[in-house]
């Protein structure tokens, strides 16, 4: 999997957590909207990567993982997060619903629409959206 094709599955699932979540699907809803974000991380790692270059055994290991935190260091994003976080009072709002998203939430099937509806406005918030934020790095 390359760049491209980790921009597109970003595109992909936000896409399908808001079909989703418009046809009342909130716990997949929710899920998928933090594989985009998760996606969309690892867009920024994957543009680290040269053409050619013999890949970082560190930088492999430690993206194959759902820690969204976690791969914002991977990424070298965490400057800039705390930057925007504090520029933005929304910015830091929209952080603070996702930076919690765990993969084993595809197990739960308990999630009521209010948390599917919030995680995907942070997400998709066109002023202070993380993915508008993830995407500045792409």
């Amino acid at each position: 999997m390359n760049k491209s094709d980790l921009e597109i599955l970003a595109d992909l699932r936000l896409a399908e957590a808001k079909a989703l979540l418009d046809s009342g699907y909130f716990c997949g809803s929710y899920y998928l909207a933090g594989y985009s974000v998760e996606c969309a991380i690892k867009v920024c790692i994957a543009k680290q990567v040269r053409e050619f270059d013999f890949p970082d055994k560190k930088l492999a290991e430690k993206s194959h993982q759902h820690d969204l935190g976690a791969l914002i260091k991977v990424a070298a994003l965490s400057t800039s997060l705390a930057q925007y976080e504090d520029a933005s009072s929304d910015f830091k709002a929209n952080w603070a619903v996702i930076k919690d998203w765990k993969v084993e939430s595809r197990y739960d099937g308990r999630i009521p629409e209010f948390d599917a509806r919030n995680l995907l406005d942070a997400i998709s918030d066109p002023t202070a959206g993380i993915t508008k934020w993830l995407m500045t790095f792409w």
